[in-house]
């Protein structure tokens, strides 16, 4: 017993030592990137390397927007099961930033779009918009209308008009 003691006594004092010498922090070789409000249509890089067509500008859709909890009420009988089989978060369902399109706008039912498409929104507020995956689809009586998936405890309630959305490649 004394020996597993002392040998724990000795390697927190070699821990210590290594975290006051900076051995056991790792410093993170990414650069740091500065955080830039959102805004429609994403900028492009000034040293892009590829070249931009002027007339090639992404097609926008405007359609209403609101958001929706993952509970039977609001979703099916699996609330955390989205219409592709992605399995929510149940404790931070915000941090996937997903939503749910209509059926008019999903390629099953004619539209555009489809599971796993990522789409620029815009005209909802600086929390809300920007970039989404597509992985859920809503109720059939539903047109022209996203869903953002938020938890309950996130707060944010709304139903936003005259949003823009544009699909990136």
């Amino acid at each position: 017993m004394f020996r597993i003691k002392l040998l724990a006594a000795v390697l927190s004092i070699v821990v210590a030592l290594a975290e006051e010498n900076s051995l056991l922090k790792a410093e993170s070789p990414a650069p740091k990137i500065e955080e830039k409000p959102l805004s429609w249509p994403p900028e492009e890089p000034a040293n892009n390397t590829y070249p931009v067509s002027e007339s090639s500008t992404t097609p926008t859709l405007t359609v209403k927007a609101s958001v929706y909890h993952p509970e039977p009420g609001q979703t099916d009988s699996t609330p955390y099961i989205t219409a592709d089989g992605s399995r929510i978060n149940k404790h931070n369902p915000k941090k996937h930033r997903w939503i749910a399109v209509s059926r008019d706008l999903h390629s099953k039912w004619g539209g555009s779009i489809e599971f796993g498409d990522s789409l620029w929104v815009t005209g909802i507020s600086e929390e809300l918009d920007g970039l989404y995956v597509v992985r859920d689809v809503m109720n059939r009586r539903m047109h022209k209308q996203i869903d953002i998936l938020v938890g309950r405890k996130d707060r944010v309630m709304g139903l936003w008009k005259n949003v823009q959305i544009a699909k990136l490649d």
